[in-house]
């Protein structure tokens, strides 16, 4: 019987020295990097929180990565939007300044440099920021605004601004410079004067808005019919000393201009006063024309000066407000019978109601919203049917929620919007909205641009859609929704911004369309008027670049992209904090103890050793030995 030599390799002991061989390796690894293992079946059990760990702190590098692109974007349009306040202020400071020295170009030094800075605010508003335009909305390849020589002068196919300025002032100012009015010529008595407007539902010129006196004996008619007029009677009686006749004036513009004039025996006669008739014996039909020479040199004073720079004003809105926010006038209409703001909605009194009329169970749809006619007792979107035609006026400006409140005017309603293309009214009584002068339904809007619609402009009574011949200066988007979400991100899994801006909005459109109206106006240098053309302008402008309440601000755009800001500050502080608490628990689950790797080494080359040493000894053994 022999005795086998011992098999080491496949021996129990050989079998445990391999394995801790391996323990031991593998320990010398966790100690170099730092990691239970170089794969994910060594990790354990808890590799799965680590695993979901690492998939949060890429997600929060993406974050990051996001918000550093983003916070670059808003940093340019901050400064894009504080070049804008700087170049408001200027434009102000100098519109506000009483020097009104023309150069050979008919222009002060403050339009000069109002006509420099619109070239700049250009160039601002179609900043980059890498390849995106900042002020385009979602349109963010185009840039924002066409450029500045073509809006303010045109191309050689569509016109500029400055064509649609002198359109617009030469359809105000009418054939004879007297704002579109006429004095009737003969009188309509020996004692009296009579003033009109030259066309009915006319948007240009002088409008009639009211008529005082205290002319001793006069009779005074009017303002009234349609066109609109008024008469001036001295009926054979001289007025006394100091009686006056005030004349309010509604401008294109929508403000308000009054002519005083002043009965007086002075000679010579003072500026803003008419003189009495002196002779013997009296005769008051020369007072009625004196009076009426008074009010011609009043009226072309007017016209020649306010009347100017609200047409170029006018002008201005007509040129650039041409997005969501542009004012559609609706199609201007004129009833059978002159009609006011006072006249009842019903047809039960025919003299002072529409004919037509509307009637219990009727509707008006207005955007989309309805309006009830009652009987009575009307609340919300429900009018009385014995309601003013005001009334109707008021509850439509309501739902559209326009700036420039509708008007009845010489028996003509113009129904403004401050979203022309949304413009759409519609009834189902169309011979009641016949009444009311719109024979045609739904009521739409005049689509802006707007230009003066027929030649010569000094006869044209009707806006009509100018977008075909006319330069378009806004080029970015113009669809629906808040500018600010045309640029959108995710800063965190919950949590996004919003930082988009667009060249169109109010508080830019109106600096850029105020700084176009006062750079690119100019004037005969010596002109009877210019003076006073220039002094109405500047006015104006700086009204335009003040805050007013309810208006936007470059200042408010500012603070929207400031709040996306102060958004992504926190999300990332968030961020800061979660990638601490993600790398512990990620270290906790993958992470070795070097202390407690070194001392499990230790104790596994204790064991190695021992192990060597038995091995040793066995490999000494013999038969000899062993007996």
């Amino acid at each position: 019987m022999s005795i086998s030599s011992i098999n080491y390799s496949s021996s129990v002991l050989g079998s445990q020295i391999r394995n801790i061989n391996q323990q031991l390796t593998d320990l010398s690894t966790q100690l170099s990097t730092g990691k239970l293992s170089q794969n994910y079946s060594g990790m354990g059990t808890n590799e799965g929180f680590a695993i979901a760990g690492r998939a949060q702190l890429s997600n929060i590098a993406a974050y990051t990565d996001t918000m550093t692109n983003v916070n670059v974007s808003i940093n340019l349009a901050n400064t894009a939007l504080q070049s804008l306040t700087t170049i408001r202020n200027t434009v102000q400071t100098g519109s506000a300044n009483t020097a009104q020295d023309l150069n050979v170009n008919g222009q002060t030094v403050a339009q000069n440099t109002a006509a420099a800075q619109f070239g700049s605010m250009v160039g601002v508003l179609n900043t980059q920021s890498g390849n995106r335009y900042l002020f385009s909305g979602t349109a963010f390849n185009t840039p924002s605004v066409a450029n500045a020589g073509d809006i303010i002068n045109g191309t050689t196919t569509q016109a500029g601004f400055k064509t649609v300025m002198a359109e617009r002032q030469a359809a105000d100012l009418g054939a004879n410079g007297m704002g579109r009015l006429v004095l009737a010529t003969p009188q309509p008595t020996p004692s009296s004067v009579m003033v009109s407007e030259d066309a009915a539902a006319s948007p240009f010129g002088l409008k009639i808005a009211a008529v005082s006196s205290t002319l001793t004996g006069a009779t005074v008619t009017g303002p009234s019919g349609s066109p609109v007029s008024f008469s001036v009677d001295l009926n054979g009686v001289n007025p006394n000393n100091g009686d006056k006749l005030s004349v309010q004036f509604t401008l294109p513009d929508g403000s308000t201009e009054q002519i005083d004039l002043t009965a007086s025996t002075a000679t010579p006669t003072p500026l803003g006063s008419f003189a009495i008739d002196a002779s013997v014996p009296v005769n008051p039909n020369n007072t009625a024309t004196n009076l009426n020479t008074a009010l011609n040199t009043a009226i072309k004073k007017l016209a020649g000066t306010s009347l100017v720079a609200a047409s170029a004003v006018t002008a201005g809105d007509n040129f650039f407000n041409t997005d969501s926010s542009a004012i559609g006038v609706a199609k201007t209409s004129q009833a059978s019978v002159p009609i006011s703001g006072t006249t009842a909605l019903s047809g039960t009194s025919p003299s002072d109601s529409i004919a037509p009329g509307f009637s219990a169970g009727d509707t008006l749809t207005v955007n989309g919203t309805t309006i009830s006619f009652v009987a009575s007792g009307a609340t919300g979107n429900q009018l009385n049917i014995g309601d003013s035609i005001q009334a109707l006026m008021s509850k439509i400006d309501a739902i559209t929620g326009t700036s420039r409140p509708s008007t009845v005017h010489g028996g003509s309603i113009t129904i403004n919007t401050d979203d022309a293309a949304s413009l759409n009214i519609t009834s189902s009584n169309t011979g009641a909205l016949a009444s009311l002068g719109f024979s045609s339904t739904p009521i739409t809007a005049t689509q802006p641009p707007l230009r003066v619609g027929s030649s010569p402009a000094s006869s044209a009574t009707t806006l009509v859609n100018g977008s075909a011949t006319t330069v378009k200066w806004y080029l970015g988007n113009d669809g629906p929704g808040s500018p600010r979400s045309t640029a959108m991100a995710r800063v965190d899994d919950s949590v996004t911004v919003q930082y988009g801006a667009q060249a169109n909005e109010d508080a830019i459109r109106k600096e850029l369309q105020a700084v176009a109206v006062f750079g690119t106006f100019s004037t005969s240098p010596t002109g009877q008027y210019s003076g006073g053309q220039v002094a109405a302008l500047s006015l104006r402008v700086t009204q335009a670049l003040t805050k007013q309440p309810g208006q936007q601000r470059i200042e408010d755009i500012q603070t929207d992209i400031a709040m996306a800001q102060n958004t992504m500050k926190g999300a990332s502080s968030r961020q800061t904090q979660a990638k601490a608490q993600l790398q512990t628990i990620i270290d906790q689950a993958e992470s070795a103890p070097p202390d407690q790797v070194a001392s499990e080494i230790l104790a596994l080359q204790n064991a190695l050793q021992a192990s060597y040493q038995v091995t040793s000894n066995l490999s000494q053994l013999s038969l000899v030995k062993f007996l």
